[in-house]
């Protein structure tokens, strides 16, 4: 196989704000979309939670108390909880059925064959490994094919990844494509390995390197997707150089929406087909199944070799459970099985791509910088550029997060300096981009919904002129944006 890099898919267009979504995100329409004004969801709500209203004076009181870590704060006390869309969609009326079908067999549970199968209908590797998330999967590969003096690339190795490869004493680098590293420039595939580099660190760096991952989409980097064409050229490559590839592919649905809408040739094509095909050219992958499969906890590891399943497998034993279960419930097999036929779905696809491009259309036409094109699964804001005054050791986007959190109750997720500025030998340098990230649950909440968050970035425009940075007063030896604590440097409260 050839190294195809394809056409110059660059794109020329801006994003055309309006109030209501005709989806075009700046890249030509969206194949299929409604020519309607309004985003509808697919689906009815049968069941709700209520949402506890807080006053700004509370929520000021509660993110002082949680040392302004927004994943410090209890969940009640969130109006608008984007912190993260891992685990924290809504499931089916089909999924819960699901569920009370589980199989809570010690092994060979019949709930484990249809999640087997219903992995492999997608992703078609000989050997499937459950673990409760993909950090465990992570864990797990990296335990054996990291190392002191390994260095792991990818287009952009996400927080537990990079803390898995670490924490081996491997290093993770990031070799993604110039383009990404521009939040406004409009490209369709953002989240594309830049193949020359590849070819030039493996020429230089290829005894140290076990494998090459891939990220999709590249949730670091403002959840962009990867080409197929891109996948398939990485994969050329590492082949090669006698690599194995790998994919962390959490949110592969979402990366095949954007191919089938953005890549020449594949707008015919059918998302299962597209998936098929993104897989078919890899080693094996790791999942947290708390994305892309519409799951509140599972994961998996999965791969083609033999020898590899057997390690993974006897580690997998000592630390998750058997292999037919690897620290998941029978009902929670059963649930990702169901969710895997779900996630596939154009209707549902169309309209979570669309509702993120709705809210980055309405805050680029408040002024608010933004990472563009939409992402698949969040909306980045560029809090770099929209504070400009707080340096980026001052964390930027920690003091856009909490600003957030003071005014209206919305928790989001700091993707910057935090979370990527420690360095493995200490010392601290700023992050390629400082973003904040919203990430929108999937089937969880209605327009209604964004146009809060919307009109919470209108009121942080007035003052977010006089909010001051933070300072990290305690934090942890690794992944610190977890569970580290700030204190505020001068500035104006939100």
């Amino acid at each position: 196989m050839g190294v195809e890099r394809g056409p110059d898919l660059r794109a020329t267009a801006t994003l055309r704000p309006h109030r209501v979504v005709v989806a075009t995100n700046g890249l030509g329409p969206i194949s299929g979309a409604p020519q309607m004004k309004t985003i509808i969801e697919p689906f009815r709500i049968k069941s709700v939670e209520p949402i506890r209203m807080t006053t700004r004076a509370e929520r000021q009181r509660f993110i002082r108390e949680a040392g302004y870590n927004l994943f410090g704060l209890r969940s009640e006390d969130v109006l608008i909880d984007l912190l993260t869309d891992s685990g924290t969609g809504a499931m089916s009326a089909p999924q819960w059925a699901a569920i009370m079908r589980g199989d809570e067999s010690y092994a060979g549970s019949p709930s484990f064959h249809r999640f087997e199968a219903a992995v492999k209908n997608l992703m078609p590797f000989r050997h499937v490994i459950p673990t409760h998330q993909g950090r465990a999967a992570e864990a797990i590969l990296f335990s054996i094919l990291g190392g002191m003096g390994r260095r792991i690339p990818s287009n952009t190795h996400f927080d537990t990844t990079r803390g898995n490869i670490e924490a081996s004493g491997a290093i993770g680098d990031d070799l993604v494509i110039a383009e990404a590293r521009d939040p406004a420039l409009v490209h369709p595939f953002k989240g594309n390995m830049d193949l020359d580099r590849l070819e030039a660190y493996l020429a230089e760096q290829g005894e140290q390197v076990p494998c090459v991952m891939l990220t999709i989409t590249n949730n670091a980097g403002g959840g962009q997707p990867v080409s197929l064409g891109n996948i398939q050229a990485t994969a050329e490559i590492a082949h090669r150089h006698g690599k194995l590839f790998l994919i962390d592919g959490c949110r592969f649905a979402e990366n095949a929406w954007f191919i089938k809408q953005r890549e020449p040739g594949q707008g015919e094509r059918s998302i299962p087909e597209i998936v098929r095909d993104c897989f078919s050219v890899a080693d094996g992958m790791t999942m947290s199944a708390k994305k892309d499969a519409f799951g509140n906890i599972g994961g998996w590891l999965a791969v083609n070799d033999d020898d590899l399943a057997e390690q993974a497998r006897a580690h997998l034993i000592r630390t998750e459970g058997f292999p037919t279960y690897g620290g998941m419930a029978g009902r929670d097999l059963e649930a990702l099985a169901q969710g895997l036929s779900e996630i596939v779905d154009e209707d549902y696809l169309r309209y979570r791509i669309q509702t993120n491009i709705y809210i980055v259309e309405r805050l680029d036409a408040l002024g608010v910088p933004v990472v563009k094109p939409a992402g698949g699964h969040a909306v980045f804001v560029d809090a770099r550029g929209w504070l400009p005054h707080i340096d980026p050791l001052a964390y930027p986007g920690q003091a856009l997060a909490v600003a957030l959190y003071e005014i209206g109750g919305i928790r989001s997720c700091e993707i910057g300096t935090v979370m990527f500025g420690r360095q493995p030998d200490g010392s601290e340098r700023p992050a390629a981009m400082d973003l904040v990230r919203l990430a929108i649950p999937r089937r969880t909440y209605t327009q209604s919904h964004a146009d809060y968050v919307v009109e919470v970035f209108g009121d942080l425009a007035a003052i977010k002129d006089g909010l001051g940075g933070y300072r990290i007063a305690r934090e942890p030896k690794a992944l610190r944006h977890f569970t580290c604590a700030f204190e505020p440097l001068e500035g104006v409260s939100a």
